[in-house]
């Protein structure tokens, strides 16, 4: 219509720059004043498809041959067909709660909100004992589940404080760039039949990661974010 100016690619892009930076800038002064004291009382999680089958990479498939012997063809393949979601929440002492998501289950604003009420909460009072009495910093991403008026109520009831995730960023969700690539690196050329072998298999995954990567993955979100913060917003290897 005429009057009517859209919005082009580059301005959107400078929007998520900046509030990748705003962002950024506020952890990082509140981080200068709570130390970790702010980590310590953070819980982030996530969803994941966890499949029957994920290729091994190169690496994991790598070989020894003679020198003069013929590189083995390899069929490429994709994905098992059987998947079952996870949901997964974890703060720096280690995964509170691990959901497989009943197959023909989806997870709506209903379904989450229930997760949150029936089983995390409940859980963290069993594993984390006084963490509900002394202030939950909570954090998943932007997904619309998350973001639902019943889920953010359900946390505001419980006076659970939300941290900030800016959008389209999953390179500051401490889920997606260090806890799922680490399970599923475990996980790659093993072959499951049943529902019940993808969540066992997922169990011992998790169960097998180092203790210590739960406190390195608050630590490497915080190196992420000061790089952000640093670079405009754009996150530097």
């Amino acid at each position: 219509m005429a009057g009517i100016k859209e919005s082009s690619p580059a301005h959107h892009q400078d929007e998520q720059k900046e509030s990748r930076v705003n962002f950024s800038r506020n952890f990082l002064r509140r981080f200068q004043t709570e130390q970790n004291d702010l980590l310590g009382r953070i819980i982030t999680g996530d969803e994941t498809w966890v499949y029957s089958w994920d290729p091994e990479t190169k690496r994991q498939s790598a070989e020894w041959r003679d020198f003069d012997e013929p590189r083995p063809e390899k069929v490429r393949r994709k994905q098992g067909a059987l998947k079952v979601m996870h949901m997964i929440f974890f703060d720096m002492n280690g995964v509170i709660l691990r959901w497989p998501v009943p197959i023909g289950s989806t997870i709506n604003t209903q379904y989450y909100k229930k997760v949150l009420q029936d089983k995390l909460r409940p859980t963290i009072r069993k594993k984390r004992h006084g963490m509900l009495e002394s202030g939950i910093l909570f954090h998943h991403d932007t997904a619309p589940v998350h973001t639902a008026r019943a889920v953010t109520d359900v946390l505001a009831g419980y006076k659970w404080e939300l941290l900030e995730h800016p959008r389209y960023s999953p390179d500051l969700a401490p889920c997606d760039f260090h806890l799922f690539p680490k399970m599923k690196e475990i996980l790659r050329g093993q072959r499951f039949e049943r529902e019940e072998d993808i969540i066992q298999a997922t169990k011992v995954a998790i169960k097998n990661l180092d203790k210590c990567s739960y406190v390195i993955a608050l630590k490497d979100w915080l190196q992420r974010i000061e790089k952000c913060a640093n670079n405009g917003g754009c996150y530097v290897e």
